[in-house]
């Protein structure tokens, strides 16, 4: 495909998400985020038209697209006011699925998966005590005949009572200080629905709607087929899903980011005082200006992540990268609205606060920002590690 044609089909599906998201205006959102619900609306009208399966090929059932469609959709989802944080695992988890899953597995999940008769939202990574360093976690999973057996802990694992399936990352063998450190970790395809008292779920109250909680495994069972690829190797699997998950969370940002660029201009514009718009100042006019540039810069990055991961090359460091200019330029983007709305920012009627409670949540999550100033230290510029 050429790039005029991809920008054509690219602006057909902004044109598309557009038209799906007018009908959830940000009334209902607000609602949403007041009762503290699951947008399960939403989300049915984004299966329907076959957004969350985007990514799965179209002999599964789905559409077969890249991750630069991908990440356009949840782009324009936030830009709409919208929140994609409730639907988006789905898109990211296919990553590590696609390229290392069995033909059985893909066989057997993924055109329900399509069609949403299952729902894959859940990522089983994080451990109170592991926190980002998944080579520490302590959940075991130990293989007796044809299941596993899974004991411990996760934390701040969204979406879990509105998921079917949680692709969950355990260690199978213990951690040999001689070997690497990501050896003996396994992913594993979990179904949830047979799990009774195996699995408890415990939500946290959090400053914005997202859904998350801890994950407690009392001999959960997992059967040996629904193991991904070889035991053993799953830290390197889950790098599939990871680099696309830093590309997706860094589009909703984009999003949230002209989101904000869209509202403050517009009231800019129109909002008088002093007989005369707010946007004639430049104490107004240049932050708004300033934000808008890094979003376009970040959106670059993002987009050279995005061509990497498609043609099935390294994109560690864009997709790092993409991840940490989007989210600083959003955050950066919001702070400009809600000074440029003033006191009526904090207003609920207006909704900038609660876009700008949800921009808060990707500086930390799903990557702190620290941590990947300190990927590119190392990984990138050569210097020491520094943790």
């Amino acid at each position: 495909m050429d790039k005029m044609q991809l920008d054509s089909q690219l602006e057909d599906i902004r044109f598309a998400i557009r038209q799906l998201c007018g009908r959830f205006g940000e009334d209902y959102w607000h609602s949403i985020d007041m009762s503290r619900e699951y947008p399960d609306e939403f989300i049915k009208a984004l299966t329907e038209d076959g957004w969350l399966a985007i990514l799965i090929p179209e002999e599964y059932g789905g559409s077969g697209l890249t991750i630069r469609e991908a990440a356009v959709v949840l782009e324009e989802i936030n830009r709409s006011g919208a929140n994609g944080t409730t639907g988006h695992a789905q898109m990211y988890t296919m990553g590590a699925v696609l390229r290392h899953g069995s033909e059985e597995q893909k066989q057997r999940w993924l055109p329900a998966i399509a069609s949403g008769k299952l729902r894959l939202q859940a990522f089983g990574i994080t451990e109170p005590s592991a926190g980002s360093d998944t080579t520490s976690i302590s959940t075991t999973a130990e293989r007796q005949g044809d299941h596993y057996v899974v004991h411990g802990q996760k934390i701040f694992i969204s979406r879990v009572q509105h998921s079917d399936l949680m692709l969950l990352i355990a260690r199978t063998s213990p951690r040999d200080p001689r070997g690497r450190k990501t050896d003996g970790l396994t992913l594993f395809l979990m179904d949830l629905r047979a799990q009774e008292d195996r699995v408890k779920v415990r939500p946290i109250h959090t400053m914005v709607n997202h859904e998350t909680n801890e994950v407690f495994f009392d001999g959960a069972l997992i059967p040996v087929e629904n193991r991904i690829g070889e035991e053993g190797k799953g830290f390197q699997y889950l790098l599939s899903g990871v680099n696309a998950e830093r590309i997706l969370v860094g589009s909703e940002c984009l999003g949230d980011g002209r989101y904000f660029i869209d509202k403050a201009t517009e009231y800019a514009k129109s909002r008088q005082v002093f007989g005369r718009p707010i946007g004639q100042n430049q104490g107004v006019q240049f932050p708004i200006a300033q934000a808008f540039m890094d979003l376009e810069a970040a959106t670059l990055v993002r987009d050279k992540a995005a061509m990497l991961y498609s043609a099935g090359q390294n994109c560690g460091p864009e997709a790092n990268m993409a991840k940490y200019l989007a989210s600083e330029a959003s955050w950066k983007a919001g702070n400009v609205a809600m000074t440029t709305f003033g006191g009526y920012g904090l207003a609920t009627d207006y909704h900038i606060e609660r876009k700008f409670r949800e921009a808060r949540l990707p500086l930390v999550a799903p990557v702190s920002n620290n941590l990947v100033l300190a990927y590119v230290s190392e990984h990138i510029l050569g210097m020491p590690r520094s943790y």
